[in-house]
C-alpha cells in the first residue's frame, strides 16, 4: 500500500511549476502533466515492493479548526501577503484532483473536514502490524512531512520524502511523538505545551524549550511536570499532533469511504490523454 499525500505532492509541483518562469504564472496544462508524471514514477519506483496507490486529500474544512481555532491560521496570513493567485491556485489543484478521481485507477480518498494526515494515519493503523512479519503488507507514505515518523511504532511502516529523494527512519518514534508534542508545531500554528493558544498570532514569544528539560521530560508522564495549565496545553498538543488521536467519527467515515471507493482500471484513460493533449504520457499509460 503506497499512501500518497496528494496535496504536497501537487503543491511542490506547482511552485516548481510557477518558479521555472519570469512571470510567476500559473500552466495549468504543465501543472497537470508535472502532477501526474510524478504518480507515475512513484508507482514505477515502488508499486513492486509497496503495492497498489491510495491517493489521499485534504478537505476544504479541517475538524482541528474546530478544536483550535488558530490551527493553520498563519498559513492564510502568508497567502493574503503572498503575490500569486492563491484561488486560481487552489481552483487548479482541485480541478487535477478531481481528474484524478475520474480518470484513474487509484482509490482517492477524501472526507469532510479531513486531512490526508487525517486518512494516511487512520489506514495506517488500521492495517499497521506490530511485528515484523514476511507475509504482511508494507505500507509507504510517501510525503516530506515529518509528522509521519510517529508512525514508524508500526513494522510494516516506512517514510519516503519526494522533496529530499530519501527515506525518513527513526528508531525511536514514541520519543519523537512526546517530543513533537513538547515543543509543538510552528508550521501548524501550535506553539509548545508551555505558551498559550494565540502565541503566533499575537507574535508573542513562546516559553523556551531547553535541552535539560525536555531530556528529563522524555522520561516522565506528563502529570508529573505539568501544572493546571501546561497540562491543558500538552492535552491541547496531543489531540493536534498524536495521530491516534484522530475523532472516532473521522476514522469512521475515512474507512468507509476507503472500503467503498470504486477501483477503476485503465479504461479511461487513453481518451483522457488524447482529451487533455498529453502525448508523453500516453506513451507511458501502462506506468500508471
Amino acid at each position: 500500500m503506497i499512501l500518497i499525500d496528494l496535496n504536497q505532492v501537487m503543491i511542490s509541483n506547482l511552485m516548481m511549476q510557477i518558479n521555472s518562469n519570469a512571470l510567476n504564472t500559473i500552466d495549468e496544462n504543465m501543472v497537470r502533466h508535472m502532477v501526474l508524471n510524478s504518480i507515475r514514477m512513484y508507482n514505477m519506483k515502488f508499486k513492486d515492493e509497496y503495492g497498489d496507490i491510495i491517493i489521499c486529500c485534504d478537505d476544504k474544512k479541517y475538524w482541528r479548526r474546530d478544536y483550535f481555532p488558530y490551527y493553520k491560521a498563519g498559513r492564510k496570513k502568508d497567502r493574503e501577503a503572498s503575490p500569486l493567485d492563491w484561488n486560481l491556485i487552489f481552483e487548479t489543484l482541485n480541478k487535477v484532483r478531481d481528474e484524478i478521481k475520474e480518470y484513474f485507477p487509484y482509490k482517492v480518498i477524501q472526507v469532510d473536514k479531513t486531512e490526508a494526515d487525517d486518512v494516511i494515519a487512520t489506514l495506517t493503523h488500521k492495517f499497521g502490524v506490530p511485528l515484523k512479519n514476511s507475509s504482511t503488507e508494507k505500507i509507504l507514505i510517501l510525503s516530506s512531512d515529518k509528522d509521519f515518523m510517529q508512525l514508524q511504532k508500526f513494522a510494516n511502516v516506512e517514510q519516503y520524502s519526494p522533496m529530499g529523494k530519501k527515506f525518513l527512519r527513526t528508531n525511536t518514534p514514541e520519543a519523537f511523538l512526546k517530543e513533537h508534542i513538547i515543543r509543538g508545531d510552528r508550521s501548524d500554528g501550535i506553539p509548545n505545551f508551555m505558551s498559550s493558544d494565540d502565541t503566533f498570532v499575537t507574535e508573542a514569544r513562546q516559553k523556551p524549550v531547553t535541552e535539560k528539560k525536555l531530556n528529563k521530560w522524555l522520561e516522565e508522564e506528563p502529570e508529573s511536570f505539568c501544572d493546571e495549565v501546561m497540562l491543558r496545553n500538552y492535552k491541547r498538543n496531543e489531540l493536534l499532533i498524536d495521530l491516534s488521536k484522530i475523532p472516532t467519527e473521522y476514522q469512521e467515515k475515512i474507512l468507509d469511504a476507503y472500503d467503498n471507493a470504486p477501483k477503476r482500471g485503465r479504461e479511461k484513460l487513453l481518451n483522457y490523454f488524447i482529451q487533455n493533449r498529453m502525448k508523453q504520457l500516453m506513451e507511458h499509460i501502462q506506468e500508471f
